[in-house]
């Protein structure tokens, strides 16, 4: 009868169930110890010992307390240097200038505008497949920070996008994309 009850509690104890019942008991037992060490007084959730430490409650006629940024990023520039406007325009201009140049004298156009990434990802692209002939509206350079930039230029058939980016306070695109209307 014994080696009964002992092969039934240890298979017990192998099951699902029987963990579930183990980890119940520890969490219980746990919960009981805390309720004797901390006495008697307030029940409130989070009080241990019934006596409250320091609490921070925060006014909620007093408004948002956190930091907020008023200012706009500056883009910053080398002295000298041009403004990422005239950057993103002399690449718009080098990006549209397509027809009746060679492939090489394409890139050669862009090469001095690009950061080197860009240059090397637009080595073997054709400039036949470029998707806009025309500038036809106001370039729009919103700051995302002091060394990053984003260009919008509006073309004949859509959007060109221009990420640019400070290095050592020259500006060069870094990113393009091109969205159609």
């Amino acid at each position: 009868m014994r080696r009964a009850v002992e092969f039934l509690f240890t298979r017990l104890l192998r099951s699902r169930l029987g963990i579930a019942v183990v980890i119940a008991v520890v969490v219980l037992g746990i919960v009981g110890a805390a309720r004797l060490v901390a006495g008697p007084g307030d029940d409130r959730p989070g009080l241990i010992g019934g006596t409250p430490g320091p609490i921070s409650v925060t006014d909620p006629e007093a408004g948002d307390d956190g930091l907020t940024v008023t200012t706009e990023p500056s883009p910053r520039t080398s002295p000298g240097a041009p403004e990422p406007a005239q950057v993103a325009r002399s690449f718009t201009t080098a990006w549209l200038d397509h027809r009746d140049v060679t492939a090489d004298e394409w890139h050669e156009g862009l090469r001095p505008l690009v950061t080197e990434n860009l240059a090397e990802q637009l080595t073997g692209v054709d400039p036949a497949t470029v998707p806009a002939d025309r500038i036809t509206g106001e370039l729009l350079v919103v700051p995302q920070n002091d060394s990053l930039v984003e260009a919008v230029v509006p073309v004949d058939s859509g959007e060109l996008r221009l990420g640019l980016v400070a290095l050592e306070g020259r500006w060069r695109v870094d990113t393009v994309d091109w969205q159609r209307r």
